[in-house]
């Protein structure tokens, strides 16, 4: 199991820090911390400069105020539990796995046990000496589809330097709001919400991100789109569309209330309701396989209250066009 602690510290820059880097002064200022993970912080923005978040090598000038709030995480020894996984694919390395909506990926405050990583020990016991029990990516709990998990150390650093230098290749399907006119990219950085430490969102010091879509059916105030991902940031497809004003059916986070066209059925009015999670499903991934370096490609079907949502979305857009014509 994974403990979170919430760290919190505040810290006026010396004087004679003055030219120094970032990341350097933080690792004076709190010795208890390696200045490995400062630096993780600082590119998260957890670890911020008077209010900003900067890059590890900024300057300094002496006098600032060096504000950290973040997590870490406790390793405590995690049980395994025998919970019902969908395997797409499995060998020596690899496996892959179809997520369902509602899974969390990792333990963590909140959610000690009934995660992923407790089924996969369950799964292959041999896990436990693998980080993450082979975890190298992560969907949000209520994202579903593709995950790859690593079984041994060499396959963990091979899929994990793929995903550093973005060759891991992860097509995404999803439900937004609003009739999209045609496919475009976003490229606009994310970083952590100024007052929400629990959001992400679209800021120019962030992190760059990366995401490409393209129109798969457009509805009357909806449309079934595709997202491939070029970097891998929190919350990215979420994010980026709704940046563009445009986001996800049933996204509690960043999507508000339900938004209806003009005389919606009821079937509309219920399905739109009743998607209590985002509608986001990974459908696709391609990497190289890390023991034989062939290239793979694995799919999964979209899942089944994505299909009945948008069954129901063509069902209002055929009546409302016949309706029209009469």
């Amino acid at each position: 199991m994974v403990d979170v602690e919430r760290i919190c510290r505040t810290a006026i820059v010396p004087e004679h820090c003055a030219g120094q880097r970032l990341d350097q002064t933080a690792a004076k200022l709190w010795p208890e911390f390696s200045r490995s993970r400062l630096k993780q912080w600082i590119e998260a923005g957890q670890l911020q400069v008077s209010g900003a978040t900067l890059a590890p090598k900024f300057k300094l000038h002496g006098g600032e105020t060096l504000e950290l709030d973040a997590e870490q995480e406790t390793q405590v020894p995690l049980r395994p539990e025998p919970i019902p996984l969908t395997i797409v694919h499995a060998d020596s390395s690899i496996i892959v796995i179809d997520k369902p909506a509602g899974l969390v990926v990792h333990p963590g405050a909140g959610n000690a046990g009934g995660t992923l990583q407790n089924a996969l020990l369950s799964y292959d016991p041999n896990l436990a000496v693998v980080p993450r029990a082979g975890i190298v990516h992560r969907l949000d709990k209520d994202t579903s589809g593709l995950l790859m998990i690593a079984r041994t150390l060499e396959a963990h650093a091979s899929l994990a330097a793929q995903i550093e230098a973005r060759e891991v290749h992860r097509t995404y399907q999803a439900v937004c709001v609003g009739a999209l006119t045609g496919g475009g990219e976003i490229n606009a950085p994310i970083g952590r919400h100024p007052k929400d430490r629990k959001r992400m969102t679209v800021r120019e010091d962030g992190r760059p991100a990366r995401s490409v879509y393209r129109v798969r059916e457009r509805f009357r105030a909806h449309t079934h789109i595709d997202v491939h991902l070029d970097t891998g940031r929190t919350h990215q497809i979420r994010v980026h569309m709704a940046h563009l004003r445009m986001p996800l059916v049933g996204d509690p986070v960043y999507g508000g209330r339900p938004r209806l066209p003009p005389a919606p059925s009821e079937e509309m009015i219920a399905a739109l309701r009743g998607m209590s999670r985002q509608a986001l499903h990974a459908v696709r991934l391609e990497f190289k396989h890390p023991k034989t370096g062939e290239q793979v490609v694995y799919e999964s079907p979209l899942a089944d209250d994505l299909v009945a949502l948008i069954d129901v979305l063509r069902r209002d857009a055929r009546s409302a066009s016949k309706d029209a014509h009469k």
